[in-house]
């Protein structure tokens, strides 16, 4: 039997809507700890929801965050609670804080190998854009307005 097509699912911003706990890391100095622990509250993201189900049709569904490895269990009861397809989860090491467009599209190549990627879906650009730049169709999840705050995390301080 060949394998479907990978379908693979960033989480913040995507599946998940993470604009409740963004008041842990707007003001100096950053509650990461507790920014990641209200992660098990997130609101599903209808739009990214819908699209994950759909997609379980015909890809396998994957999903590949930066949410740091500690993050697991919780990560995995929400979607589990919230109706998303099973599938792999791939995170960030804990201690792993390089730019979010740097460290996400390195688990995708490696989850990859051997495999057809049908479509990555992820709100950041700039993740958007080196997936993009590394071969993978893309998909950006526009459906949450954008963070700053967040943009900054991924970007210089490698945290989501």
């Amino acid at each position: 039997m060949k394998s479907r097509p990978l379908a693979v699912f960033d989480l913040d911003g995507t599946v998940a809507d993470t604009r409740h706990r963004l008041h842990f890391v707007e003001s100096r100095p950053h509650d990461w700890t507790a920014f990641f622990a209200a992660a098990a509250q997130d609101a599903p993201l209808e739009e990214g929801v819908a699209l994950a189900k759909a997609s379980v049709e015909t890809h396998e569904v994957v999903y590949v965050t930066g949410r740091p490895e500690r993050c697991r269990r919780d990560t995995l009861d929400w979607l589990r609670r919230h109706g998303l397809p099973r599938g792999r989860l791939l995170m960030r090491a804990d201690r792993d804080r390089r730019p979010a467009r740097v460290a996400k599209p390195e688990l995708l190549r490696e989850l990859a190998r051997g495999r057809t990627v049908g479509m990555v879906v992820d709100d950041d650009a700039r993740v958007c854009e080196a997936y993009a730049a590394a071969g993978f169709p893309v998909v950006r999840a526009d459906w949450m307005p954008a963070s700053p705050i967040l943009k900054q995390a991924q970007e210089q301080q490698g945290r989501t």
